[in-house]
């Protein structure tokens, strides 16, 4: 049965004291929470399409700005000493802390489009969530990615990027980056982790420690798409290694078996994609857990 919704926006603080903006989709009779960890440089309305989708069928849903990002924007980017794990220590443990409290007694869920997956190994409360929906999740080393893509990444990486750290301090929104402006030190360590397979696991005993990735058992689907230049299937499986005792499953998708001509990397999140949708909802939602 389809529930009437509404969103109301909400403050909340990380255990640092950052401040941190969202919006709760309600609906009347809530069976679900599930909270919405946002891909690299997307503004929390992105994803208020899918977060409608899954309130009127019965969910409450928490979409959040990560620190540095859009709403959550607080400070001179070119002076801040955001770093990208912090989104994974702060901002997702706050957001679950938050949808906890908004959803009491409820199962708290967690649906991830891309950098949103990378980061749960250094939650401290990563226990909270019943399970984890990827959409368009891998590690960001360049060499997993689509051949054709490469050229565009490293302009981005050492073309775009260096030229806007010269000259603002920041990735500042020009050139053909299309997402939210970007702290430095986000930018220069997603640069670092890029270069290898291995990508954030290089950090394991220095920026990321303490770090839990074999702590974490909530189970996992990771769906990616065949047009996805960066969620390759490749990707996803190296990402999906990095938790080793979660139960995991990958689904490779065309966009043709959702109804549509394009998915790439953003496109689940665009209306039209209900069918996509339908899948993770009922992962998410089902009480039986089968990866």
């Amino acid at each position: 049965m389809i529930q009437s919704t509404r969103r109301e926006p909400i403050t909340f603080s990380a255990s640092d004291g950052v401040t941190l903006k969202g919006d709760l989709t309600r609906c009347d009779k809530p069976n679900l929470a599930v909270v919405i960890s946002a891909g690299t440089g997307f503004p929390r309305q992105f994803y208020h399409a899918i977060a409608q989708y899954m309130a009127e069928r019965g969910a409450i849903v928490l979409t959040y700005d990560y620190r540095g990002i859009a709403g959550s924007c607080h400070e001179d980017l070119a002076q801040s000493e955001i770093e990208y794990a912090d989104w994974g220590r702060y901002d997702m443990v706050a957001a679950v802390e938050q949808l906890s409290q908004a959803a009491p007694g409820l199962r708290i869920t967690h649906l991830a489009h891309s950098v949103g997956g990378h980061f749960i190994g250094v939650m401290s409360n990563h226990q909270t969530i019943d399970r984890h929906a990827f959409i368009s999740v891998g590690t960001g080393y360049f060499g997993g990615h689509q051949l054709k893509n490469w050229p565009l990444e490293l302009y981005f990486w050492w073309g775009l990027g260096t030229y806007s750290l010269l000259r603002w301090g920041y990735i500042k929104p020009v050139g053909g980056w299309q997402g939210e402006a970007l702290p430095p030190r986000v930018f220069k360590t997603w640069r670092k982790w890029s270069r290898g397979r291995r990508y954030f696991q290089v950090d394991y005993d220095g920026l990321l420690k303490p770090q839990h990735y074999a702590d974490v058992t909530a189970p996992i689907r990771s769906w990616v798409f065949s047009d996805d230049p960066i969620a390759t299937p490749r990707a996803a499986q190296d990402l999906l290694d990095c938790y080793p005792n979660a139960a995991k499953s990958l689904q490779v998708r065309t966009p043709a078996d959702i109804g549509v001509r394009r998915i790439g990397h953003e496109g689940a999140f665009r209306a039209g994609r209900e069918a996509l949708w339908a899948e993770c909802w009922n992962w998410l939602s089902q009480d039986q857990v089968t990866p």
